[in-house]
C-alpha cells in the first residue's frame, strides 16, 4: 500500500494556513471523495432532517479538496462546516474505517477534518455570529453563557452543591461541565450524592472554568487552550491527580484535546462517572433497592458510544434498577440516533437541532416508552422540549439511579431555582 493516496504535490516554503490545513488533511480527503461511498449520508443527523448534499461529511471532504486544488476558498465553505454535531456516526459506517488495515490505509477522521476547517475559518477571520458572540461571552465569564437566560458566572459555579458539604481540591475532583453546574443542576447533585452513599472519596476544583471544549469545537481554539491550562494550573495547585467527570463533552475535551495541547504534562486520570457506578453496583458498594416503574429505552450519547466505544457501563445501571421496564436497541441502529445538541449546532442553528431531537424522539415513541434516559447534559434539554411533543419524559441517568437508591437529590432540571 502505498503511502501517499492523493496526487503528488511539492509543498510550499512558506505554506498560507489554507495549504497547511490540505497538507494534514489531503490524504484523509482524497481518500473519501475518491471512494465516494457516500454511506455516511444515511446515519449523519443533519442529512436525515436536510437533505442537504452540501452538508455532508463527504461534502466536507470534497471541501478540503477544492481548497487543496486551489478551486474554492476557506471564506466559500465556512458555513456549510457549521452543520455537524461531531456525533461521529459517519466515521463508524465509512467503509474506509470499517476495513482499515486489510483494504484501505487510512481512518476516516471526519471530526478531526471538521474541526480543523472551522479553526481555519476562525484564523482566517471568518466568524459565524452566534458562535463568534457565545465565546466572547465564555471568554468574559470564564464559563459558557449556557442557552437561555440562566445567570452565568465565577462565583455562583458551585451552588449546586449547596449543602453537600463538599471540601475543595483533594486527589480527586469532580468536575461539572456548565450546563449541568448552572442548568440542570439536579445532575451534579445526584452524581455527588451518589458518591457519598458509596464512601467515594472526591472534591470540587478550587477555580473551575469551562473545559474549553466547545470552544475547539466551533474553532476557537486559542481560547479553548487558555481555558484548558488554567484548569491543569488548578488541578496541580489542590493536589489533584484524578478528574471526574459526569459529562462526555467534557470526557472527550480531557481525553483528546488536552493531552494534544499538553503532551506528557497532561498526566491525569480521566474517570467517567458513569464507568464507576457500574464498577460501584458490581463490587456491592451500590444497590438500586427503590423500584422505579417505568418504561425506558436509553439514548446513548454521541460521545460515549459512537466517539469512546462506551455503551455497556449505562445499561448495566440501567439493568440493576428494580422496576425498569428497559426497551433496548442494538448498538448498530445507535450509529444514527443523536440529539443535535453537539458541536455548536444548538448555538448557531437551534431549529436544526431541534428537528434532529424530535426524529430522536420518534424513534423513542415507536418503542412504547414513557421515558428516554441519556447520559449527556447536554443532549438533555433538546431532548426534553422534544419529548413534550410525544409525552415522553427525559432523566438523566444519574438522576434515576439515585432515585432508586433512595436519595432526594434536589436541584433543578430547567434553570429554575426549585427541587
Amino acid at each position: 500500500m502505498p503511502e501517499e493516496i492523493a496526487r503528488a504535490v511539492e509543498e510550499p516554503a512558506d505554506p498560507t494556513p489554507t495549504e497547511e490545513l490540505t497538507a494534514e488533511w489531503r490524504n484523509a480527503s482524497y481518500n473519501c471523495f475518491s471512494s465516494g461511498h457516500k454511506f455516511c449520508r444515511e446515519v449523519c443527523p443533519v442529512m436525515q432532517v436536510t437533505r442537504n448534499e452540501s452538508w455532508t461529511p463527504t461534502a466536507f471532504h470534497a471541501n478540503v479538496v477544492a481548497m487543496d486544488k486551489g478551486e474554492l476558498t476557506i471564506e466559500d465553505v465556512a458555513a456549510d462546516y457549521v452543520n455537524c454535531t461531531q456525533c461521529g456516526a459517519c466515521e463508524l459506517r465509512c467503509p474506509n474505517t470499517l476495513f482499515t488495515g486489510d483494504f484501505y490505509r487510512f481512518r476516516t477522521r471526519t471530526v478531526d477534518v471538521v474541526k480543523a476547517v472551522r479553526a481555519l475559518a476562525v484564523e482566517s477571520g471568518v466568524h459565524q455570529p452566534a458562535w463568534q458572540s457565545w465565546n466572547a461571552r465564555t471568554d468574559e465569564l470564564t464559563h459558557e453563557p449556557v442557552l437561555g437566560e440562566t445567570p452565568i458566572d465565577q462565583e455562583h459555579v458551585r451552588d449546586w452543591s449547596e449543602g453537600l458539604d463538599l471540601p475543595i481540591g483533594g486527589e480527586t475532583v469532580l468536575f461539572v461541565d456548565c450546563e449541568a453546574a448552572f442548568y440542570r443542576t439536579s445532575v451534579p447533585r445526584a452524581v455527588a450524592q451518589i458518591l457519598q452513599q458509596a464512601g467515594y472519596e472526591f472534591g470540587l476544583m478550587g477555580e473551575q472554568w469551562c473545559c474549553g471544549g466547545p470552544a475547539a469545537e466551533m474553532g476557537y481554539v486559542d481560547q479553548a487552550m487558555r481555558f484548558a491550562r488554567h484548569n491543569l494550573d488548578n488541578w496541580r495547585s489542590t493536589g489533584t491527580r484524578r478528574v471526574l467527570v459526569l459529562d462526555p463533552h467534557d470526557y472527550i475535551s480531557f481525553t483528546e484535546d488536552y493531552p494534544k495541547y499538553f503532551g506528557e504534562e497532561f498526566d491525569l486520570e480521566v474517570v467517567l462517572v458513569v464507568e464507576v457506578f457500574a464498577e460501584l453496583i458490581r463490587e456491592g458498594r451500590l444497590t438500586p433497592s427503590v423500584p422505579i416503574e417505568r418504561a425506558i429505552t436509553y439514548h446513548d450519547p454521541c460521545r460515549l458510544n459512537k466517539r469512546k466505544g462506551i455503551w455497556q457501563e449505562p445499561r448495566e445501571i440501567l439493568r440493576a434498577i428494580p422496576g425498569l421496564d428497559f426497551s433496548d436497541v442494538d448498538r448498530v441502529t445507535q450509529w444514527s440516533y443523536c440529539s443535535g445538541g453537539g458541536g455548536g449546532l444548538p448555538v448557531e442553528k437551534p431549529e436544526l437541532t431541534a428537528a434532529i431531537s424530535a426524529s430522536r424522539l420518534e424513534k423513542a415513541a415507536a418503542l412504547e416508552v414513557d421515558t428516554l434516559v441519556s447520559a449527556c447534559p447536554w443532549s438533555e434539554r433538546p431532548l426534553t422540549e422534544a419529548g413534550e411533543a410525544v409525552d415522553i419524559d427525559v432523566v438523566d441517568i444519574h438522576e434515576l439511579l439515585a432515585e432508586s437508591l433512595g436519595i432526594t437529590v434536589g436541584g433543578s432540571r430547567n434553570g429554575g431555582a426549585g427541587a
